[in-house]
């Protein structure tokens, strides 16, 4: 884990949620084996605490804060124990959401649109503000958060998922401009086809003939944009969005490799009236 190489967090404080896993362990991982000091956020405490073992098993330092990041009185704890072990958090990373969202328009309810806006959206604010306004005193943070292709264009049966990855796209230019004075930046990356949730090899194939570069991507294909966007080497990036895609983002594409084909939409009949 630890990687002697290049130690430019050290010292660092990093808060990563949604790390139980996929892009958020790898995230987390990264900035450990770089000299950061990491607090470990998921609602899955085992997995947690997993994380955290394999990081200082590795020589690494983390902390376990399991919460969920959708409730307020959970973050405020959440960031307390960070505070009261770590001392500050220079670099919030938020990352926790739902990705097994689909639902065609048709078949929503308020529930599932709740749900989903709680989640993915809600938590990027009450992580991003609790964390600001320690920042702003110190002069000094960085704030980045995973949106989604969807945020610019559109999965089909997605519109909850879509409609959050495009608010925290607006959130975060927004709050780019409203924290620059204080020191504190404001960025995003956007994954293409990152798997992280076990598709089987022919899905696999299917779907990496519609990226560029040639293969599907994996959760340690982010970590690099992350750790730039938080490092001093974009010192004056903010507002800003990298997309880590293979190039998929840049083409058209066939509607025949959709994860929500039209087969699955429901059937209406016609009202001939």
């Amino acid at each position: 884990m630890t990687n002697t190489a290049s130690r430019r967090f050290d010292n660092r404080v990093v808060l990563v949620t949604g790390a139980a896993g996929g892009i958020g362990r790898a995230v987390a991982e990264r900035f450990a084996s770089e000299g950061a000091r990491v607090a470990v956020n998921d609602i899955q405490v085992n997995a947690v605490r997993e994380v955290v073992g394999s990081i200082t098993a590795s020589g690494g330092s983390a902390l376990a804060v399991p919460a969920d990041v959708a409730d307020a009185s959970q973050v405020d704890h959440m960031f307390t124990q960070i505070e009261s072990t770590f001392g500050y958090v220079d670099v919030l990373y938020n990352n926790a959401g739902l990705i097994d969202t689909a639902r065609h328009f048709l078949e929503a309810d308020e529930a599932w649109w709740d749900r989903i806006i709680q989640v993915n959206l809600k938590s990027v604010f009450l992580c991003s503000h609790r964390a600001a306004r320690t920042m702003v005193r110190r002069r000094r943070g960085v704030i980045i958060s995973t949106s989604s292709g969807g945020a610019t264009r559109a999965h089909r049966g997605n519109v909850a998922y879509d409609a959050t990855k495009g608010g925290i796209e607006a959130m975060t230019r927004a709050m780019a401009l409203d924290l620059a004075p204080y020191g504190v930046r404001v960025n995003g990356v956007v994954p293409g086809f990152i798997n992280t949730y076990g598709l089987t090899d022919e899905q696999l194939r299917v779907r990496e003939k519609t990226v560029p570069l040639g293969r599907y991507g994996v959760a340690e294909d982010m970590t690099g944009a992350a750790l730039f966007l938080a490092s001093d080497d974009a010192v004056y990036i903010t507002g800003q969005f990298i997309s880590v895609d293979g190039g998929v983002l840049v083409q058209q594409r066939s509607a025949n490799v959709d994860t929500f084909p039209v087969e699955g939409f429901p059937v209406v009949e016609a009202d001939l009236l």
